[in-house]
């Protein structure tokens, strides 16, 4: 599109006083405070045309209010959660984007060049971090619940449904929400239900897989640091009614952007697969990095099952 607005900080409707940043092409988890370095325009005062019925106003509002009108009238956003979608907005097509000093914060950090096409890197913009691709896995284009996910490649008819297809092992990032909880540990041993039902019980479009779940047996519960930050991790094993059951794990920890809203990483790993040891849950565990963090582990690195 010719007109496509170029990337920066626009008003967040939804949180005034804000800004967003815009890519080019979507929406990212980045904000920031807005500060205005350009005169403001006389505002409106008692008599002004624009106050009678019907004659259009000769003076124009602050930059700050057509700001955010235009993107009020643009931008939409998604609620998050279980099934839920990823934010999506249309950027504004017309009003520049209101200038802020380089001192508001600093500029949101960006993916290694490249890296959103690095097949053995799986960058998840809206939480700001990147995890290791393993070698022999994928990252789908599209998934159902349309988190950033990662799976071995190749796909078997699920145990027990013939209508449905499974991989021997996913992982998969995505906002918590639908939750008061606030503590990393409650939100994991919450979490870690879900996960365990959509691997192994019923999919996300209701599905019986593996023969439902029958027992879940707790392997860990621990706190843990990923990308410099405090969370905490659940993994259980689970046995279903058809096929070797498997284990899940759910790790939530706090994202390092925007309002540091926790993320959830959920694991699922077929049991009896030489290629998939628990281990392997650890490693990726350890190699998760915050975007722009080029320390290894994260962008551009392979981690072997």
């Amino acid at each position: 599109m010719t007109n496509a607005t170029p990337s920066g900080w626009y008003p967040d409707v939804n949180v005034p006083g804000t800004e967003r940043w815009w890519d080019g092409t979507a929406w990212t988890g980045y904000t920031r405070p807005a500060v205005l370095t350009q005169p403001l325009s006389a505002p409106l005062r008692p008599g002004n045309p624009a106050t009678r019925g019907g004659r259009r106003a000769t003076r124009t509002v602050p930059l700050a209010v057509a700001g955010l009108a235009v993107a009020a009238a643009v931008t939409g956003l998604l609620v998050l959660g279980d099934g839920g979608t990823r934010p999506e907005a249309v950027p504004p097509s017309s009003a520049p984007p209101v200038t802020a000093t380089d001192s508001a914060s600093p500029a949101a950090p960006a993916p290694a060049e490249g890296a959103q096409d690095d097949p053995t890197v799986l960058v998840d913009q809206l939480n700001g971090v990147t995890l290791p691709v393993p070698d022999g896995w994928e990252k789908p284009e599209n998934t159902l619940d349309d988190a950033s996910t990662m799976r071995t490649t190749g796909s078997y008819t699920c145990p027990g449904d013939s209508g449905s297809f499974c991989h021997h092992g996913t992982v998969s990032v995505r906002t918590s929400g639908g939750t008061d909880l606030t503590s990393m540990k409650a939100l994991a041993e919450e979490d870690i239900e879900t996960a365990a039902e959509r691997a192994y019980g019923r999919n996300s479009v209701d599905a019986l897989i593996h023969g439902g779940i029958r027992s879940q047996k707790e392997l860990e519960s621990r706190s843990v640091t990923v990308a410099g930050r405090t969370g905490h991790l659940v993994r259980r094993q689970v046995t279903t009614g058809k096929g070797p059951g498997g284990y899940v794990q759910s790790l939530v920890f706090p994202s390092a952007v925007g309002s540091g809203t926790p993320v959830v990483v959920r694991f699922a790993f077929d049991a009896g697969q030489d290629g998939l040891p628990l281990s392997l849950m650890d490693t990726i565990t350890r190699a998760i990095r915050p975007i722009g963090d080029a320390t290894g582990g994260g962008v551009g690195s392979t981690v072997a099952p």
